[in-house]
């Protein structure tokens, strides 16, 4: 199996070497099939409400007559919710457990999400989108403290990956089905955007009590392992070496790692928002219906699909993690140019298609990183602080896209000023080999 394939010798710790047991392999098999697939589908239904944003755009933003500045703020307002409520949230996690505390979060947001369908004005739609990232708060940190409590390091980024692939899927498969359901405009009385909202967030719903059954919060919780199994995966992820670790969470607040993955995480997110929520708006531009607008916009999430996981796949077997996370940022400032430089639709789609496999792969690869020198409560509160800082980059992208776009009359300045960012996000990457000797 692809997934749990072993690694190659190179700079390997104690915890490394173990992978070789046949009763670790064993464990993180089951431990893979039972968590990981169940989690890139919430995560998938996490990115559809996101997703369907810039879709619904197509008709809402007209009826309800939101400007491009009005669209804008309410895209990137989820993510200042998002982003305050994230330390708390990952506390409660720590406290309460990931299974009942994630099952928690993906209720809420199913509910919240839906709840979007109904709104009449821009008044109501800054609240809920503010609401919804409110109810999405620490799921993403969330499962990573989960993942990196269950999987070791050789592992892991693979198993990031292959979560994280919900991303790209949910534009890959959420873009032609969001085309399709704005077609049902009329049914029931209800405008296409509206089915769109309640069709993408209610399966969310089951998805959270579905979490609560199969996920447990410890291997030595896992009744589904056998007690030699426990055992194994606790002693390997007790006997990792970390670089210059903190179980303290005041100490990672201020360690300058955690601030330098916050400014990278911070660009690499605004890039990623930034050209996903306006995509299907850029595409329109080309003079497409809405319907091959979302034939077309999931072509680059098909090939960021496979890049993320083949480049997280070469990141396990090589290592040089911050080097490959620096080529994956300035992969996505470059492909940027090429909608910039082309008027051509061809042109467009494989510079998206390059900038969203560096976006997708960066972050793959980026979360692997500071759960080397994070453990404990350190690491519940410091991935949940990184997330938070950096997460108002997807309060950014969006925001900034809009007023460029109305301040220019097109998208080449906002997309040059993403470009930018994400050139910056590449040094800030590098500067982690000043604090970081062991990656």
């Amino acid at each position: 199996m692809a997934l749990l394939q072993q690694s190659v010798p190179g700079e390997r710790d104690a915890s490394e070497r173990a992978g070789e047991d046949p009763v670790l392999q064993s464990a993180v098999r089951k431990a893979a099939l039972r968590f990981v697939p169940l989690l890139t589908i919430a995560y998938l239904f996490n990115y559809l409400d996101r997703t369907s944003l810039g879709f619904a755009a197509l008709t809402m933003n007209q009826q309800l007559g939101l400007s491009a500045s009005q669209f804008g703020l309410a895209a990137g307002v989820f993510f200042l919710g998002y982003s305050l409520f994230e330390v708390p949230s990952n506390l409660m996690l720590y406290r309460f457990g990931a299974r009942r505390w994630l099952a928690r979060i993906m209720i809420s947001w199913g509910i919240v999400s839906a709840a979007t369908a109904f709104v009449v004005g821009p008044n109501s739609f800054y609240g809920l989108r503010l609401l919804l990232g409110i109810a999405e708060a620490g799921f993403f940190p969330g499962v990573t403290f989960f993942l990196a409590a269950w999987f070791p390091a050789q592992y892991r980024t693979r198993m990031l990956a292959w979560f994280l692939v919900g991303i790209p899927l949910s534009s890959l498969v959420g873009s032609p089905v969001c085309g399709l359901l704005l077609q049902m405009d009329g049914i029931w009385g209800l405008a296409g955007w509206q089915w769109l909202f309640l069709l993408v967030s209610l399966p969310c719903i089951p998805l959270g009590f579905l979490t609560l059954r199969l996920l447990s919060d410890s291997p030595q919780a896992a009744t589904w392992l056998t007690p030699d199994e426990r055992d194994m995966l606790d002693e390997v992820l007790a006997s990792e070496v970390r670089e210059r670790p903190h179980s303290s969470l005041l100490a990672a607040f201020k360690d300058s790692r955690v601030l330098i993955c916050a400014v990278i995480q911070f660009g690499f997110t605004l890039g990623s928002y930034g050209i996903g929520i306006w995509l299907p708006l850029m595409l329109k531009e080309y003079h497409l219906s809405n319907l091959a607008i979302g034939w077309t916009a999931a072509i680059p999430y098909l090939f960021a699909s496979v890049g993320m996981i083949l480049w997280a796949r070469y990141v396990d077997e090589k290592g040089r993690r911050i080097v490959n996370l620096a080529i994956a940022c300035l992969l996505g400032g470059v492909g940027l140019l090429a909608p910039i430089i082309s008027g051509s639709l061809p042109v467009a789609v494989i510079g998206f298609s390059l900038a969203l496999v560096g976006v997708t792969a960066a972050r793959a690869i980026f979360w692997t990183i500071p759960t080397r020198f994070l453990t404990g409560v350190a690491a519940a509160g410091g991935l949940a602080f990184i997330n938070s800082i950096a997460t108002v980059g997807g309060f950014v992208g969006p925001s900034m896209m809009g007023w460029l776009r109305e301040f220019s009359g097109s998208y080449v300045v906002g997309l040059l000023a993403v470009a930018a960012i994400m050139v910056a996000a590449t040094a800030a990457s590098m500067s982690l080999k000043l604090v970081i000797s062991r990656e």
